[in-house]
């Protein structure tokens, strides 16, 4: 079964439902309500009217969802050449919804693709670049007030915590993240980005590339936890790149350290050719974390699938606090073997500084692994290592690669 939910002038949605023998539509009184009513678990298609135009979008609810408790919310911004579901598959924030009982929203670009069913974000002041969108396309619509509806339009139709609510960007859609953020854009608690992080629009002064400081001023500081692969050839870790990147990984992390009013240093610490930091005194509150892959491409992370494995197992054991301690005095106090969804919701979720780096328990298991970080591939090359049709299902307890989200910026 598959929900719409469209946005009109009524202060509460209208629910539709499709049905297989065609759509209808239920009295307004059986829309949603907020808290107070379940809803089926699983992802559903929504639909939100912004400036008289109907914009697509997809949500997921967990099974422990039930209408009476407030819950988080996270926002996840798909990469260009991609749409709402290759983003759940690439990130798989559907996945840490339904583990730990919050609400994921994926939000649909207004650029057409390269290829039918794929989107793009219509960044505000930065060109789009032909290897993103094909050529002649016709230009987008306004993203910011999109994105500012969505906000209000989850917070009336669904039971959540106005102040748990976050938001993840990968490529293309961490660019139309950071441009939200920049424009004084309000709603969301922290924020993540994979491959994304922007200051500003790029400017170059006096032969060196920049993030134009008049072009960034959020609404107030903002925890912000950023990846980046250092052999990133699309946003390249070091600036440069297409028209739209310009400065470097490094340059847009101190720009945010400065606008959140940040002190100290980071404090990075490298393991398996995976390097840590946080800037954890910044005003407000807020916290600055970043993981930087030695390795790293422009692929969404993942962690190889043996450790994977010990990291699950030790995660549903009870390891006592004394225990946690003795692997954290052993070890850097982070564990390399990232994934970004499930280690930006612990940053978002612990308001406890010890706690955001995920320091693993001793697993119960014996299971014997080897430690590092692969990365996720898009479908048609995963398709090629594994002998496999793109169409092939994988189990729960893999990353998903991320089917029509081929050559994502």
């Amino acid at each position: 079964m598959v929900f719409a939910c469209i946005l009109g002038n009524r202060s509460r949605s209208a629910l539709v439902r499709l049905a297989a023998a065609g759509a209808f539509f239920l009295s307004a009184g059986a829309a949603f309500a907020g808290c107070g009513q379940s809803m089926e678990p699983g992802r559903h298609a929504l639909m939100i009217e912004t400036d008289g135009v109907a914009r697509q979008a997809v949500y997921y609810v967990p099974s422990s969802y039930t209408g009476k408790d407030k819950v988080p919310v996270v926002f996840d911004f798909h990469g260009s050449n991609s749409n709402p579901d290759g983003q759940f598959n690439r990130s798989s924030w559907d996945k840490v919804a339904e583990k730990n009982g919050f609400i994921a929203v994926a939000l649909q670009g207004s650029l057409p693709g390269k290829t039918a069913g794929t989107y793009a974000w219509n960044v505000p002041f930065v060109a789009v670049s032909t290897a993103i969108i094909p050529t002649g396309a016709a230009g987008g619509l306004d993203e910011i007030a999109f994105i500012k509806q969505a906000v209000e339009t989850v917070k009336q139709d669904f039971c959540v915590d106005p102040a748990r609510i976050f938001a993840s960007g990968y490529s293309g859609g961490g660019r139309m993240l950071s441009a939200y953020l920049c424009s004084g854009g309000e709603g969301f608690a922290g924020a993540g980005f994979v491959n994304s992080l922007r200051a500003g629009r790029p400017v170059e002064t006096d032969g060196k590339w920049g993030p134009d400081k008049a072009n960034c001023s959020p609404a107030k500081p903002v925890s912000i936890m950023a990846f980046a692969g250092i052999k990133d050839e699309q946003n390249p870790y070091a600036g440069g790149g297409s028209a739209y990147w310009q400065y470097g990984f490094k340059t847009a992390i101190q720009r945010w350290n400065d606008l959140d009013g940040c002190k100290g240093s980071d404090d990075a610490k490298t393991l398996d050719g995976v390097t840590f930091g946080m800037y954890g005194t910044c005003k407000n509150g807020a916290r600055i974390a970043t993981y930087v892959f030695a390795n790293g491409t422009h692929d969404w992370p993942k962690p190889i699938v043996a450790k994977q494995a010990v990291l699950a197992a030790a995660k549903d054991g009870a390891a006592s606090v004394t225990k946690v301690a003795v692997v954290a005095a052993a070890k850097p106090a982070f564990d390399s073997n990232v994934d970004p969804a499930f280690r930006m919701w612990d940053f978002f979720a612990k308001a406890d500084l010890t706690d955001v780096v995920a320091i693993a328990a001793p697993a119960k298991s014996a299971v014997a692994a080897k430690s590092g970080t692969s990365v996720a591939s898009d479908c048609a090359s995963q398709a090629a290592i594994e002998g496999m049709p793109c169409s092939i299902s994988q189990p729960n307890t893999m990353r998903r690669s991320g089917q029509g989200v081929q050559d994502a910026l």
